[in-house]
Formats: structure tokens, sequence, C-alpha cells
């Protein structure tokens, strides 16, 4: 049975790991500040231990809770696609956990605008750990009704109230490299050509998902 929206703050702010939906998917998360809840989500999801877990945002005024960078490339990205399901990967504070950032310190954060995702940021004050809610290697869903028993049975709740994730493709993530280039670690929802046509010049690492 879905929680209620207030029911879900609460738990996201004590400290619990909830599915919850964005403007993708249904996503499996916590307070990405929680070492704790994000080493029951790599549990949970079984995980590889080499996959940092991502960040959302309810709005940018956020991105200071996940990094002090300041950079005019990341400022017209976000002029340009936030809220919207474009991640980028920036230096994350010291106080973060190591399991959502990777080896260099960089950590995937974007801005999400799915009304129910951003709410439960802002409520909570704190960027939230977003990954799919799949069991690793398994489909990941829009509908809440084809969630994985496996994964909710484990988690301290679900949020299905409407809106649902719209479904198609996971968010672009990309690198910062300076003076509008940017290497995309993973196409997805934000194309190649959105990125050319904000005046940005991306180098792809990875096949269309």
């Amino acid at each position: 049975m879905s929680l209620s929206f207030a029911e879900a703050s609460a738990i996201m702010a004590r400290g619990g790991c909830l599915v919850y939906p964005t403007e993708t998917l249904y996503a499996v998360g916590a307070d990405g500040r929680d070492a704790g809840a994000a080493a029951r989500i790599y549990q949970f999801k079984s995980r590889d231990v080499d996959k940092p877990l991502p960040l959302i945002l309810g709005d940018v005024g956020q991105l200071s809770l996940v990094t002090d960078l300041s950079d005019p490339d990341l400022e017209r990205l976000a002029r340009a696609f936030w809220p919207g399901p474009l991640s980028v990967l920036v230096p994350a504070l010291k106080e973060l956990p190591a399991l959502v950032h990777d080896r260099r310190g960089l950590t995937s954060v974007r801005v999400t605008p799915h009304p129910l995702a951003a709410r439960l940021a802002l409520d909570c004050c704190a960027p939230l750990i977003a990954t799919s809610a799949n069991i690793s290697g398994r489909p990941a869903v829009a509908d809440p009704r084809l969630l994985d028993l496996e994964l909710t049975s484990q988690v301290d709740g679900v949020l299905a109230e409407k809106p649902w994730p719209s479904g198609g493709l996971p968010s672009t993530v990309v690198g910062l490299e300076g003076q509008g280039r940017l290497t995309v670690y993973r196409q997805g929802a934000v194309s190649l050509a959105a990125l050319r046509r904000a005046g940005f010049m991306p180098e792809s690492l990875s096949p269309m998902v």
C-alpha cells in the first residue's frame, strides 16, 4: 500500500529508505548525507560498490548541499536543462559519504522536475539518493504496479502517488571539461543535439541507452 506524501516525508526525514517517483523512473533513495542509508540501498539492490549513488535536488538553491563548485558551464547547464533529466558530475563536499561519489571525488547531481521528488528533497532540506528502484540487472520501471517485491519488501515504504514517472530514457550524465566542453558518460533523455543547441561541445564515451 502506498504511503501518503506526509508519511513518506517523515520516514525520509528520520533516515529511512523509500521507493518514490522521479520524472523518468521509480527510484529508491534516502537522505544523501546518510552513509548508513546509502549502505542499505546497496544491499537492497545488490549494487556494485564501484558504482556511486546519484543525487537529486529539489531546486538549484540546494546545489550548495552537494558541492562548492562555482563554474560558468555548470551555471549555463542549470539554466538550460534544470529542472530536468541532466545529471552533472561535480566535486562532492567532503562531508558527503563515500558511497555517493567516485574515486575522483565527483558526485552525479540533477534538479528533478517531478513535483513529489522535489518536495521530498525540499522538505528534508537534503540531497536525495535517486537510483533506479530495481535489483541490479533487472528492469527499471515507471509503473508502480511493476515494482519488484523483492526490493519493496526491504525498504521502509513506497510513495506511489501520482503523477507517476513518464518512463523513457534515464537522465543523461555529463562531466565538465571547461570552456563549454562536456564528456557524456551516459546518453539518455537529454540528447547530444540538445546539448549542442545550448552551446556546448559534448563528446560521448557511451552508446545511446
